[in-house]
C-alpha cells in the first residue's frame, strides 16, 4: 500500500524548466485567479507527485493560484466527497468522478462539450465505456481521465500458477502482438480449476465479495462473461435468466475458493494479500505490483498480468474510468477547463502513465501505444497485457452495463453483483439470490 498522506494544500509555486512544458492555450483573462483541484490519492508510489507537478507547471504558466487535495477512494470517501460538494454547492472547482458517479451529478457539471471537440479532433474517439458513462443528454458532463483509470484483469504469481495449477501466464500471453494457442487455453474452467489448485495449496485466489469497487468490477466482469445481465438497456429487469443461472452456477463453485472474509474485503485486501504470499492470482491493476517493486521485489519480479478469462459470451476485463468534472458552482469555469485540456493531452498523459508504472490507461484509444506497457519491470513485460490489445479478444467492461445510466448507477454504488456472489458463499440457494437481486433492482428502476 502507498503512504496515504493527510490532505495537503499548497500554492502554485513556478517551477523551473516549466517553460519548456507544451503550452496549448493562450491565457485568457478568465484563466486568472484561483483553482481547487479534488484529486483521487493514486494508488502507485509517486503519481501524485507528477499530477501536482504538471498542475502547478500549468497554474505558473498562465498565473492562476491552484491547490490540489489527494482524496483516497479507500471508505468511499471519493465518492462521499463528491456527494457532498454536489448538495452544498460548495467545494473545489475541479471533482474526481468514478465509475458511474457522473451520471449522479450531472445537472451540477458543466458541459465539456467544447473541450471533447478540441481533444477528439487531435486524438480520436474514446472507448466505449468512456462514451456511455462520460455523456448525459447528450451532452459530455465529465472528461474521462487517463489519472488512475484501469484495467482490472487477473495478476498471477508465475511461479505459483505453474507449480500448483499448471498454467505458464508468461507462456500463455508473452510480450508480443500475436495471440498464442495456450491463450486460447485461458477460460473460465480454466480459471476454476487454478482456484481449487491453489486453494488446496494455502493459496486462495484474492477476489473480494465486498461492495468495493474492486469486487464489484471483478463480478460485472464475470457476469458479462456468462451473457447475464441484471437490467437490460431498456430497463427492464432480466436477472432471472438461463443465463444468470449458469453465471451463479459457477460463482457457486468459485467462491469456496475464495478467503473466508472475502466479503469483507475492501480495494487493499488483494494487494495485501499479494504482497504478502497469500495468494497466486488477484484481480487489480498494477498498483498491487508497484508496491510489492518497492516493498517485496522477490514478489513482484514473479508477477505478470493478463486479460480476463473467455467465458460463454467471451472475454470481458473489468474496466474503471475516473473522470474530471468542473461544478457548476465553481467561480473559473473558463480556467478549470482549460486545465482539464491542458492534462489531457499526450505530452501529459504519457508522462504520468510512464511515472505510474503503466497503471493510468488513456481514455482516447490512440494513446495505447506508450512504451511503458513493454518496458516496466521486474519481470520485463509484466505488464504488456495489463492494456488489452486486438490479439487479446477481450473488451473493456462496466459492472453493470448495459443498464441505462440512471439505473446502473444505483446498482453499481449498491455492490448488487458482487452482493449475489457473497451470498452464494454465505449458502443461499442460486433460486434465493435471484429473488433476493430482483427485490433490489425493482427499487432501482422504479
Amino acid at each position: 500500500m502507498p503512504n496515504r498522506s493527510a490532505v495537503t494544500r499548497r500554492t502554485a509555486l513556478a517551477l523551473t524548466g516549466a517553460a519548456a512544458l507544451p503550452l496549448v492555450h493562450i491565457r485568457t483573462a478568465g484563466a486568472a485567479g484561483r483553482l481547487n483541484v479534488g484529486a483521487v490519492d493514486h494508488w502507485v508510489p509517486n503519481a501524485n507527485a507528477k499530477l501536482k507537478e504538471q498542475i502547478e507547471a500549468w497554474g505558473a504558466m498562465n498565473k492562476v493560484e491552484v491547490n490540489v487535495d489527494r482524496i483516497t477512494t479507500v471508505g468511499a470517501k471519493l465518492q462521499l466527497t463528491g456527494t457532498a460538494e454536489g448538495q452544498a454547492g460548495t467545494g473545489h472547482d475541479i471533482m474526481t468522478f468514478i465509475a458511474w458517479d457522473p451520471q449522479s451529478h450531472a445537472s451540477r457539471l458543466v458541459p465539456l462539450d467544447d473541450v471533447m471537440k478540441r481533444l477528439e479532433a487531435k486524438y480520436g474517439p474514446q472507448n466505449e465505456v468512456c462514451q456511455y458513462l462520460g455523456r448525459a443528454e447528450d451532452h459530455w458532463v465529465v472528461m474521462p481521465s487517463s489519472f488512475s483509470s484501469q484495467y482490472k484483469g487477473p495478476c498471477g504469481r508465475i511461479s505459483l500458477l505453474k507449480q500448483h495449477a499448471g498454467i505458464d501466464v508468461v507462456e500463455m500471453f508473452p510480450v508480443s502482438d500475436k495471440r498464442t494457442a495456450a491463450a486460447d487455453t485461458w477460460t473460465y474452467d480454466t480459471h476454476l480449476k487454478a482456484a481449487a489448485a491453489c486453494a488446496k495449496a494455502g493459496l486462495r485466489f484474492g477476489i473480494g465479495l465486498s461492495t468495493t469497487p474492486d469486487s464489484v468490477d471483478t463480478a460485472g466482469a464475470i457476469m458479462r462473461a456468462f451473457g447475464a445481465e441484471m437490467v437490460n438497456a431498456k430497463g427492464e429487469i432480466v436477472v432471472d435468466s438461463d443465463a444468470m443461472r449458469a453465471c451463479l452456477t459457477y460463482a457457486q463453485e468459485l467462491v469456496r475458493y475464495l478467503p473466508p472474509d472475502a466479503t469483507s474485503f475492501d480495494d487493499a485486501s488483494n494487494n495485501r494479500d499479494l504482497i504478502g504470499g497469500k495468494t497466486a492470482l488477484i484481480w487489480n491493476p498494477p498498483s498491487a505490483w508497484a508496491v510489492a517493486k518497492r516493498d517485496a521485489p522477490q514478489v513482484a519480479a514473479d508477477c505478470w498480468t493478463f486479460p480476463a478469462p473467455r467465458g460463454p459470451a467471451g472475454s470481458f476485463t473489468p474496466f474503471l474510468p475516473f473522470h474530471w468534472g468542473v461544478w457548476q458552482f465553481s467561480k473559473n469555469q473558463t480556467a478549470a477547463k482549460e486545465l482539464i485540456e491542458w492534462l489531457m493531452q499526450r505530452e501529459q498523459v504519457e508522462p504520468r502513465c510512464t511515472v505510474a508504472e503503466g497503471y493510468d490507461i488513456p481514455p482516447f484509444l490512440s494513446m495505447a501505444d506508450f512504451k511503458a506497457w513493454e518496458e516496466v519491470s521486474p519481470p520485463k513485460g509484466t505488464v504488456y497485457n495489463y492494456i488489452l490489445r486486438p490479439h487479446h479478444h477481450s473488451t473493456a467492461h462496466i459492472a453493470c452495463f448495459p443498464a441505462p445510466p440512471e439505473i446502473g448507477v444505483q446498482i453499481y454504488n449498491r455492490g448488487t453483483p458482487a452482493t449475489m456472489f457473497s451470498k452464494l458463499q454465505s449458502g443461499q440457494s442460486i433460486p434465493q439470490v435471484i429473488a433476493w437481486a430482483k427485490g433490489e433492482l425493482e427499487g432501482f428502476v422504479r
